[in-house]
């Protein structure tokens, strides 16, 4: 997705009606209502020159509708429920991301005589509270006073910041942040690798505030936001330039209006992360006489903290929910360090195509380079998505899978996530579990659904190459489709998450 509207503050409501059934050629009904349905919705003029592909299957594995489905297309976020399935294969439900505050040289009364490491694994949810803590414990243990630097060893996973193929002209957002073994999250939303500027307005015609969450030296802001008068209307930019921690702030914003937040990704997470560590470790007194330097945690270092993050199971939540890039990516990495000791996207890759057979899927049928989609390098088909979706039935992880992806019409963000707004009072609200996904002429929305006969069904629906219209209404219309009963006509109605469309995967603030 290109962040061209990324600067609008109002948010366009966009609400279409989709009705199905009535529309079907008569053949088409005669021969099978539900294929007449869907064709129905596919025959919309704003798919024309699109590359549509849907498949519906019954749980059992019988074919209901399928139209192009065995192209391989670009997923854009559907890719993620490959990188989740195979996490849970490769790495388990209760794997935990580690962080360790460890030392080298002896310690003499309140004095370490060497270096104090920061070790990290990859752990997408530390925040600067999680540092505070861990620096809290190293002055627990006694020391004071290091006299030595404080090395940040991020070797666990490979220094590859940036996934093939990723748009350079996002690079500064928060959806697109580099990948590091030692990294840090501004919020709950754990998205890592990324500070919240929020510029507050103070009196008309002075200076607007501008801070980062969390407060840290390791970017540098250059504001000219000024603050207008009461009632003159918010227009604030935010961008960050291009291979520096340069934070630029232009325009206004009206006095008394709420704060303006935009999520920005920082340039070199690891000197992100080692700079918070270095703060509270002067909050709670232990001074770092030498400099903050990188290097691997030699094996003989003596732990004196450490932090252990939830398990992959409770992650699966804002990673699926939300569809957090930097979670699929560091899951990727790990899967790679965990299967081949190699904290790389290629070994990442290596390690999920082990376990694509047992996921139903062909390895040589398929193409990945990154675990979000976020590439425009990755293939697969609807065909190999409802594979998937099939045989993760019978993992004994599909449960905390199923409940961790996005829940039709739920308000709740984090039970309806990227699918809280859509096909809202219809018989797919609460019904629908499903992943979205979307990229600049790519949508695409695969997941499960119980017909109104019962019976459970998967489906997949990718578009590739459409242009000027909002594919998720026609998206709702199918879903709606399949939870209805036959013969009815449906009515899909559904509000855009944010302008145009876009889902809050890339609109933080909707």
């Amino acid at each position: 997705m290109r962040r061209s509207l990324r600067y609008l503050t109002g948010v366009l409501v966009a609400v279409t009606a989709v009705a199905v059934g009535a529309g079907a050629p008569v053949s088409a009904q005669d021969r099978d209502p539900l294929a007449g349905d869907l064709d129905a919705i596919l025959a919309n003029p704003g798919l024309a020159g699109a590359d549509v592909a849907l498949v519906v299957r019954g749980a059992d594995g019988t074919e209901l509708y399928r139209r192009g489905s065995d192209r391989r297309q670009q997923p854009a976020s559907n890719a993620k429920l490959v990188t989740s399935a195979a996490a849970l294969e490769v790495l388990g439900p209760d794997y935990r991301f580690s962080t360790t505050a460890g030392a080298t040289g002896r310690i003499t009364g309140t004095v370490l005589h060497g270096d104090l490491y920061l070790r990290g694994t990859g752990d997408p949810t530390m925040l600067a509270a999680d540092y505070d803590a861990l620096a809290a414990r190293v002055a627990a243990s006694g020391v004071r006073l290091v006299t030595g630097n404080l090395v940040a060893d991020d070797t666990w996973f490979d220094g590859v910041r940036l996934g093939s193929s990723w748009a350079w002209d996002d690079e500064p957002f928060y959806y697109d942040a580099q990948v590091s073994a030692l990294t840090a999250a501004p919020d709950a939303d754990y998205d890592a690798g990324s500070v919240i500027v929020r510029v507050t307005p103070s009196t008309p015609g002075a200076p607007a505030t501008v801070e980062t969450v969390p407060p840290t030296d390791h970017v540098r802001i250059v504001s000219t936001a000024v603050t207008g008068a009461a009632g003159s209307g918010t227009d604030v930019s935010v961008d960050r330039e291009h291979g520096t921690n340069t934070i630029t702030v232009a325009g206004s914003v009206a006095a008394g209006a709420s704060p303006v937040q935009e999520w920005m990704a920082v340039w070199d997470p690891t000197g992100y992360a080692a700079s918070l560590f270095r703060a509270a470790l002067r909050a709670h007194g232990v001074r770092v006489l030498g400099r903050t330097t990188r290097a691997a945690t030699p094996p003989d270092a003596r732990t004196l903290a450490d932090r252990r993050s939830m398990p992959l199971s409770e992650l699966l939540v804002p990673f699926l929910k939300l569809s957090n890039n930097l979670h699929a990516e560091i899951l990727m990495k790990a899967m790679g360090r965990a299967r081949s000791g190699q904290g790389s996207w290629t070994a990442g890759v290596a390690a999920v195509n082990s376990v694509l057979p047992g996921l139903g899927i062909d390895p040589a049928r398929l193409f990945l380079v990154d675990g979000s989609g976020l590439s425009r390098m990755d293939h697969i088909s609807p065909d190999q998505l409802t594979a998937l979706l099939l045989a993760a039935r019978a993992k004994p992880w599909f449960g905390v899978w199923y409940d961790a992806l996005p829940v039709a019409g739920v308000p709740d963000r984090m039970v309806g996530g990227t699918l809280r707004n859509r096909m809202r009072g219809t018989p797919a609200a609460g019904n629908v579990h499903a992943k979205t996904g979307s990229l600049t002429g790519v949508s695409a929305l695969s997941g499960y659904v119980t017909a109104a006969d019962g019976r459970l069904l998967v489906f997949s629906m990718v578009t590739n190459n459409s242009v000027g219209v909002s594919l998720r209404p026609i998206e709702d219309a199918v879903a709606v489709r399949l939870a209805s009963p036959a013969g009815s006509a449906v009515t899909a109605r559904s509000a855009p998450d944010g302008p145009e469309g876009l889902e809050c995967s890339w609109l933080k603030a909707c």
